[in-house]
């Protein structure tokens, strides 16, 4: 890559790193592009040399948080699966290593972009939206795809809807840090990971008898 190349590289990623903070904080309808502009020390014409308008940076930004998290899930799960490959174990280990790196971050989540997007989605057009949506259902997915194979072992106690279940874990995740906001305790959101763990546990591993 040209020094060029990598210094335009530099300066988009820069540009992402300070929206991402301004919009967790603010949300992107209080998100100036000219205090993205300031804070990155470039002029609005660099600005839109890489991102047309909002939408584009939206996109970008939500492109980023998925990569970001889809690496943060894989990692957490491979080692879990290192400790434990039954699927039931491997799960609950995996959500207990989640707590634990969300216990370990010193200001708790800074929160969530997609999330951010969905409360403001009157701002995007249709592209930002169903990028939001994808972003959704791909976690949906993933959880899902380990619920079947847990299930497949360990048929649940009850009947259960596994969309729900898979859906259960980002609506705790992100309950979690709006509830550890409003209230000021920013890693309270790990209790609520343990209790979800609890759930899981008791919802598949067979009674004692």
């Amino acid at each position: 890559m040209s020094r060029t190349a990598t210094r335009g590289a530099e300066t988009r990623t820069r540009i992402l790193e300070i929206a991402q903070d301004a919009i967790l904080q603010k949300g992107f309808d209080a998100t100036s592009i000219e205090e993205i502009v300031a804070a990155a020390e470039i002029t609005k014409g660099g600005f839109f040399y890489h991102f047309p308008d909002k939408n584009a940076l939206a996109r970008a930004l939500i492109e980023r948080h998925i990569a970001i998290e889809d690496e943060i899930f894989d990692g957490l799960w491979a080692r879990a699966r290192e400790l434990n490959d039954d699927p039931l174990h491997s799960a609950l280990i995996g959500l207990k290593l989640l707590a634990e790196m969300l216990a370990d971050m010193p200001h708790g989540h800074p929160g969530c972009v997609v999330a951010t997007a969905a409360y403001q989605d009157r701002l995007f057009d249709a592209e930002v939206r169903a990028l939001n949506r994808r972003a959704v259902l791909g976690w949906r997915g993933r959880f899902r795809a380990i619920f079947d194979e847990i299930a497949a072992a360990y048929p649940p106690r009850e009947a259960i809807d596994l969309d729900a279940l898979a859906d259960m874990i980002s609506t705790v995740v992100e309950g979690g840090i709006v509830m550890g906001k409003a209230l000021g305790e920013p890693h309270m959101i790990v209790g609520q990971i343990l209790l979800l763990r609890q759930f899981v546990k008791q919802t598949f591993l067979p009674a004692v008898q």
